[in-house]
């Protein structure tokens, strides 16, 4: 029987209470005081509340009296309980010895064993001087354990160990790559024939739970693409992670795709480290610019892709990853299979649905809805009232090229709200914003020109030219095909143009 007694502040009664109750023959189990209330927790027998409420009563100072279903300590471990189960992560706390006191985890089994008859850990390695992390194995799973050592006056008093499910860090880390918002069919804008098809073509490839290979220029939303397939499939609850493969070395695009085990190389972190493949579990993972890929880490993804099993960097354990694979790129694969620069075996298997995105400059009709989008958007991000912009200013832009596509326009209309969005948008200061990509152009020609005539000869001046030529041309016909259509060469010729003046390394 458990009983809150409320009373008067004054000195003694707590102890004729105790007095009274002893009379009683009561045996007190637990007792917890704080003014003005005294709890107790009371092995009554045969007695009834109303004896002992009677009893209490005849005390100078008592007001009230009343059962009670806990004691504040045993209502605020129940409570602090219900939290920790309601928590996914499992959480040990251990004391001094390395003996757990609590845990949310299967309490009846693991409670009171000591931690190394638990976790792969070794319980001096718990004797850390602060907060840190180490990977684990927890009921035959891979977790990233945090350990927060208690210390006390120079003395060990413990720690509390939660484990994070590496899926988990892998949604964690999705959430820091997307941001605030996530990128969904509606961020798709545009009305065009080639958009409706292209939405209507993407809804029926979530659907299928096979590779996409997304091709199309610099700037078109290729990542956009593949994260609107992600949230339109069944895995859609589980990550979304994405890497460019152009902008790492091969070591660490290694790495970072497969995941390393302690001490794999010089420098590798001494807790090891999980690959995108195993933080996406059961997710998607987006290899952008997949034919900047080494030809050897082709060949592992080749492997990878067979029956998606991969060992991490330095490791001889088998792992297996479900993960759906969306690569991208800008460059023809074609010439790149071609030059031996990408496995054709490699292509056939990330090429199992494909999708071409349009440049910019053949769906004009577009500008106008992405315009309006990217505006309220710029004007949200710097925290102003939305602009008008003006039918001019629309066609102004609309008569641009964009070779840089929608990349392009969505960076100008942010310095263009930047800059003038207190008052309308008008031709003329989407004119300035405008210019001012033409300054840096005429700047680049005119240094260009001035090292096509400072040439030390015929060799050089012919080499410069041909470059500035591919240069202007390549991002709006980025292919060898369109480009030679356009220029009115042979396929080959432009080809082996892009071969010697390194164009895609320069682009």
């Amino acid at each position: 029987m458990r009983i809150e007694i409320k009373s008067t502040d004054r000195v003694g009664i707590s102890q004729e209470l105790l007095s009274q109750v002893s009379k009683l023959g009561l045996n007190i189990r637990a007792m917890e005081v704080v003014t003005g209330v005294m709890y107790l927790h009371l092995d009554a027998r045969e007695l009834t509340f109303d004896d002992i409420n009677l009893a209490v009563s005849k005390v100078d100072g008592v007001t009230d009296c009343k059962l009670i279903e806990l004691l504040p300590t045993e209502s605020r471990e129940q409570h602090l309980k219900t939290l920790l189960k309601r928590i996914p992560a499992p959480i040990f706390d251990i004391d001094a010895t390395g003996k757990i006191l609590s845990c949310n985890a299967n309490p009846h089994i693991y409670e009171s064993k000591h931690i190394e008859k638990v976790l792969n850990l070794a319980f001096e390695t718990i004797k850390a001087s602060s907060f840190f992390a180490i990977e684990v194995v927890f009921e035959d799973k891979t977790y990233h354990a945090e350990i927060s050592p208690i210390w006390s006056e120079g003395n060990f008093n413990g720690a509390v160990i939660t484990l994070n499910s590496l899926n988990r860090i892998g949604q964690q880390l999705a959430l820091l790559q997307s941001g605030t918002e996530a990128s969904s069919m509606e961020d798709i804008i545009g009305q065009t024939k080639s958009i409706l098809l292209l939405k209507q073509q993407l809804v029926k490839f979530a659907k299928l739970d096979l590779p996409v290979l997304i091709s199309g220029e610099t700037g078109t939303g290729k990542e956009l693409v593949a994260r609107a397939i992600h949230q339109q499939s069944a895995r859609s609850e589980k990550p979304f992670l994405a890497i460019n493969c152009a902008s790492l070395s091969e070591q660490l695009l290694e790495s970072e795709l497969f995941g390393y085990v302690s001490g794999a190389f010089t420098g590798a972190s001494t807790q090891g480290k999980p690959g995108l493949f195993e933080l996406a579990q059961g997710g998607t993972v987006f290899l952008d610019e997949v034919a900047e890929m080494s030809v050897y880490l082709q060949a592992k993804l080749l492997r990878f892709l067979q029956d998606y099993s991969y060992r991490r960097l330095g490791g001889s354990k088998e792992l297996t990853a479900n993960v759906r694979i969306i690569s991208a790129s800008h460059q023809p694969f074609e010439m790149l299979i071609k030059d031996s620069r990408f496995r054709e075996d490699l292509y056939y298997r990330l090429n199992v649905l494909n999708i071409t995105l349009p440049p910019l400059r053949e769906r004009f009709e577009d500008i106008p809805l992405l315009c309006h989008y990217f505006i309220v958007k710029a004007a949200k991000q710097v925290n102003m009232s939305i602009p008008e912009i003006t039918s001019a200013a629309l066609n102004k832009l609309s008569g641009y090229a964009w070779p840089g596509n929608v990349r392009q326009l969505q960076n100008v209309l942010f310095r263009l709200v930047a800059l003038h969005g207190e008052d309308r948008l008008d031709e003329f200061s989407v004119e300035s914003v405008l210019e001012d990509f033409g300054a840096l152009d005429n700047i680049t020609e005119n240094q260009s020109t001035h090292n096509w005539l400072n040439a030390k000869n015929w060799q050089q001046a012919q080499d410069n030219f041909e470059y500035e030529v591919l240069k202007q041309f390549y991002p709006l016909f980025p292919s060898t095909r369109k480009l030679a259509e356009r220029l009115q060469v042979s396929h080959n010729k432009i080809a082996m143009k892009l071969r010697k003046h390194k164009f895609n390394e320069n682009s």
